[in-house]
């Protein structure tokens, strides 16, 4: 049973931040052949994304996403809870 998730509409301020915070991390997940999409950001300040590429089966992906991508997107952005992959 899927549930869809109420995200901010993407005309939300946070869309821009949460892209540019992204655009910081993105060359290195690219030198590693892969990459990542912002998916949404909900209401309850959770940034969903989506790992592409090598990152997308790259056993090492948890980590980058933790380690990574959400301090990128939360240093950028303090009111973010979490990063989750979808």
């Amino acid at each position: 049973m899927s549930t869809v998730k109420d995200y901010l509409p993407d005309t939300d301020p946070l869309y821009d931040k949460v892209i540019n915070a992204l655009e910081d991390v993105r060359p290195y997940l690219q030198a590693d052949g892969g990459d990542c999409q912002l998916v949404g950001i909900t209401k309850d300040m959770v940034v969903d994304v989506k790992l592409l590429g090598a990152c997308g089966s790259c056993p090492m992906s948890t980590l980058t996403l933790r380690a990574g991508v959400e301090q990128a997107i939360k240093k950028a952005i303090p009111d973010i809870a979490r990063v989750e992959s979808v």
